[in-house]
């Protein structure tokens, strides 16, 4: 049934890579507050950077859950699941952490995310999540179903590009300086 594994080895790498969707989740310390799962498309945007650190392009969304979580914690978790082929799901559990355009770590990180494919330059782009990876693990993944991938949604990117980046930057301050909770997310560093 379920394996665990020393770290992100290649063969890993490129099957996570080539999952068109993956899952974060996230929770705030202690036993109040709301726990975060949040799904993510992957258009080249997870990247394997290491056995142990992988990190994906964060987009900007109706709130900032997993920002603010890790701020107060750094606990994080990623999921990919085999919707075709095999059945399999894989969790990659750590310690996360936000790394924004300007930072001294965005220029190497967004040389990963572009060479996967992901655009770190869009309009939309809200940071790059790093996950240094302590425990993986897979299991069988026979309860997910199979389904057919159609393609990913445009329409984020539609709204952004219409917002602009000024658009962009007051959506962020209005909807995503505080979690659900009201932990800071964007605000100051």
């Amino acid at each position: 049934m379920g394996r665990a594994y020393e770290g992100v080895d290649t063969r890993l790498a490129e099957w996570l890579q080539a999952q068109p969707v993956f899952f974060v989740g996230t929770a705030p310390s202690g036993s109040a507050g709301h726990v975060n799962v949040s799904p993510k498309g992957n258009r080249g945007e997870l990247v394997v950077v290491s056995p142990s650190t992988v990190a994906y392009l964060d987009q900007t969304g109706s709130g900032a859950e997993t920002i603010a979580h890790l701020r107060e914690n750094g606990r994080l978790v990623i999921m990919a699941c085999a919707f075709s082929g095999p059945p399999r799901i894989v969790r990659l559990h750590g310690r996360g952490r936000a790394v924004f355009p300007g930072d001294g770590e965005w220029a190497g990180l967004a040389e990963w995310v572009r060479s996967a494919g992901g655009d770190p330059d869009g309009v939309g782009t809200r940071s790059i999540v790093v996950l240094e990876v302590e425990r993986v693990a897979d299991s069988c993944g026979y309860g997910v179903p199979l389904m057919a991938f159609e393609g990913h949604r445009t329409r984020m990117d539609e709204w952004a590009s219409r917002k602009g980046a000024d658009g962009i930057a007051q959506y962020q301050a209005d909807k995503n300086a505080s979690s659900i909770d009201g932990l800071p997310a964007l605000g100051p560093r």
